[in-house]
């Protein structure tokens, strides 16, 4: 039964079609009703179906009055769409990749390579000189003691000799000359002769020694002949050989270094650098490399040192870059020290630190 109320109409007429809404709404038709009364009850909530025979109109959103917002729509997913690759994705943080990635895998090599060869860390090397030693025993004095310092940045090479009659004060022992100490610690413990002369030479000029390298007097004979004699530019007579270009075979070689022809000990020492740094000059020209594979034996096996393996590259390169004519040899002059009679009767040098001071900040940067 229809709860609205009807107009009575003439018999046998059908009622008027209430008028179809095109956007799909079928609008009541008007029902006159008097003044004041209330609409019907639930006519206002009662949903409207289009007439008999018209299709169901598509739904549209209503349009809002003049100067009123519209509602949100609701948008369903489109398939097709999102099965379609996007156009662009913007990079998502932590995951960006570009050639700059392999740039800095290619540039960290070699930065490593450079802080390696070229890092201005300062290396300090106690070359030690034994001589006449008991048969198979290394207990005997440094007669050679030799500060050598590499910083392969510039780089510099420089050496610095020590007189080996020079009185110091020794860890463990007391007032010594300096060359005891490596024999001392032989004779206490068979090895322990580098490091002791390194920690007295460390102890007394306040210098870092990092490592140390010591040889034989005899071992300089197998070197020699193997780099087939030494070649030795002599600017004045020295070691009973005249002024001119000499080539020293090993024995010659090994008096030349213990030539004590002078009045001091100062004679030899330079004699001893001057050895030194005609080795490395005739070693250091491409012409020598050809004996390289019998003279790196004969070095291997004559010198004892804790220089590590990785390390020789490092210090290789830089004694190549800075040349023969690149190393700064200096020796503690006579200038620099006093000599001296000990109460029992041995003569010694007495350093002199106001003139010994300088040239160690000059050389080794203290």
């Amino acid at each position: 039964m229809n709860d609205l109320p009807t107009s009575p109409t003439p018999s046998g007429a059908q009622p008027p079609e209430p008028p179809y809404d095109p956007l799909g709404a079928v609008q009541p038709v008007p029902v006159e009703r008097g003044a004041g009364q209330p609409p019907a009850p639930g006519s206002a909530d009662r949903p409207t179906v289009p007439p008999p025979g018209h299709p169901p109109a598509p739904s549209h959103p209503a349009v809002p009055p003049p100067g009123q917002q519209p509602a949100p729509s609701k948008r369903w997913p489109d398939p097709i769409a999102e099965s379609m690759p996007p156009a662009y994705q913007a990079p998502q943080p932590g995951r960006r990749r570009g050639p700059g990635c392999g740039c800095l895998a290619l540039l960290l090599p070699l930065v490593l390579v450079l802080a390696y060869f070229f890092a201005p860390i300062r290396t300090n090397i106690l070359v030690l000189g034994i001589d006449r030693t008991p048969e198979g025993t290394y207990a005997g004095r440094s007669d050679t003691n030799i500060l050598v310092t590499i910083n392969p940045l510039r780089p510099t090479v420089a050496m610095l000799s020590i007189p080996r009659d020079l009185w110091v004060t020794l860890p463990r022992v007391g007032e010594q000359r300096i060359n005891t100490a490596h024999f001392f610690a032989e004779l206490e413990q068979p090895g322990s002769g580098p490091r002791a002369a390194a920690e007295a030479v460390e102890e007394v000029f306040d210098v870092p020694v990092h490592y140390y390298a010591r040889i034989s007097f005899d071992s300089l004979v197998g070197i020699a002949d193997a780099m087939g004699g030494v070649v030795v530019n002599l600017p004045e007579p020295m070691a009973g050989w005249p002024a001119g270009e000499h080539r020293l075979n090993g024995e010659q070689a090994l008096a030349f270094a213990r030539d004590r022809s002078g009045t001091d000990d100062f004679f030899r020492m330079a004699h001893g650098q001057f050895l030194i740094r005609s080795m490395l000059t005739q070693m250091l020209q491409p012409s020598s490399w050809g004996q390289l594979p019998e003279v790196i034996p004969a070095v291997l096996d004559a010198v004892d040192t804790n220089v590590p393996v990785w390390l020789w590259p490092r210090l290789g390169l830089a004694v190549l870059r800075a040349g023969p004519d690149g190393i700064d040899s200096r020796t503690l002059d006579r200038s620099m020290v006093t000599p001296w009679l000990t109460p029992g009767g041995a003569q010694v040098l007495l350093p002199n630190w106001d003139q010994i001071n300088p040239l160690l900040e000059e050389m080794f940067g203290r």
